[in-house]
């Protein structure tokens, strides 16, 4: 299988990065798109979870409705035998459904960048990339090639992996070999979250777009950037310094979906969207998942107005999918209208925002 558009790429984002969600940002410029990070000890051991996902990644095609975009499965751990056995149970599902189209293809990946708390204590994620770990990540990522092997001829998936600079008491090249020998592992391509891994801090200052460079340089395999990107200009400004083959966007678009179209949207218009895929893809987002996504579109253009507060206090509230889009479509509408907004559909006044 070719391996799918890498140009923008909307991140892995635990609780976040739910079917509607993805789809939002397919719609508007999104060339691909990552699950949450998925624990592969719940995919073997808890069916509900199983279940859950499975119908996050196999949403419409019942109906022969392929909306979905290419998709990538991000999976993390230190245990190749668990990890290579959860890829298995997703891949093989998913490969399972009548035939895949290239447009609703999905991809593996290897967490190695994640910097939260848990990851530490469970010795995964962005704690592997001590050089004492090489060894056993090469592992992971050799086992990952031979479950990709081993696939239906349906679906042969590459397999990624996504990592953060190498801890800061090892040499400067440490993160370019690091990398060099996960290509020679077998990833399809790499990206590269150019910040170090911090458990209290998940962003420890700007990302060092050099390295992504670097690393741009020395592998034959596509290389991502991730991280500084604020705006579109961002998007631009960061392809341009790393060469990079494409841009990978998190927190970002959690607040504007549409980033990669350049385009602010209306909050309230993006909040009604979502919803409206909510409704078509019933019980894959949770409500909390819903009203969180609706909360940051909402927040990141209006987060100084006067009646900012209320909505906050207000949203929780909320029993449904309904119960939001009444909020939206009266008190918030009639708040912005108190802000002296005089039309709602251009809605100028709220291109502002908190860089906070």
């Amino acid at each position: 299988m070719a391996l799918p558009d890498l140009t923008y790429i909307a991140a892995p984002m635990i609780k976040q990065s739910d079917a509607p969600f993805r789809l939002l940002t397919q719609r508007h410029g999104a060339t691909l798109a990552y699950t949450q990070m998925l624990d592969p000890h719940k995919l073997l051991e808890d069916r509900d979870y199983l279940e859950f996902h499975q119908r996050d990644l196999t949403f419409g095609r019942d109906a022969g409705n392929e909306t979905d975009g290419p998709v990538v499965v991000q999976l993390c751990g230190n245990d190749p035998e668990i990890i290579v056995q959860a890829g298995k149970k997703i891949q093989g599902f998913c490969s399972g459904i009548g035939g895949l189209t290239e447009s609703t293809a999905k991809f593996l990946d290897l967490n190695l960048g994640c910097p939260q708390e848990h990851a530490r204590e469970g010795h995964y994620g962005g704690y592997l990339l001590a050089k004492k770990d090489w060894p056993l990540v090469q592992t992971i990522g050799k086992q990952h090639v031979i479950l990709v092997s081993a696939m239906s001829h349906l679906l042969q998936p590459p397999t990624s992996v996504k990592l953060r600079l190498c801890p800061s008491s090892s040499p400067p090249s440490s993160t370019v070999e690091f990398a060099t020998l996960l290509e020679q592992a077998g990833a399809s391509w790499v990206t590269l979250h150019a910040r170090h891994v911090s458990a209290r801090r998940r962003r420890q200052g700007a990302a060092d777009l050099d390295v992504v460079r670097t690393l741009k340089a020395a592998l034959r395999v596509p290389v991502v950037s991730n991280g500084n990107v604020r705006t579109w200009e961002d998007v631009q400004r960061n392809k341009k310094e790393t060469r990079a083959d494409g841009i990978m966007v998190g927190e970002t678009l959690l607040g504007n979906p549409c980033i990669f179209a350049n385009v602010i949207p209306d909050p309230v218009q993006v909040s009604l969207e979502y919803l409206e895929i909510c409704k078509e893809l019933p019980d894959i987002a949770t409500h909390k998942t819903i009203e969180t996504h609706v909360r940051h579109f909402i927040e990141f253009q209006c987060s100084r107005r006067p009646w900012y507060n209320k909505f906050r206090t207000t949203l929780p509230a909320c029993e449904g999918i309904h119960d939001i889009e009444h909020l939206l479509r009266t008190k918030v509408t009639r708040w912005r209208g108190k802000a002296a907004l005089k039309n709602h559909d251009a809605c100028t006044d709220d291109l502002e925002y908190t860089t906070d």
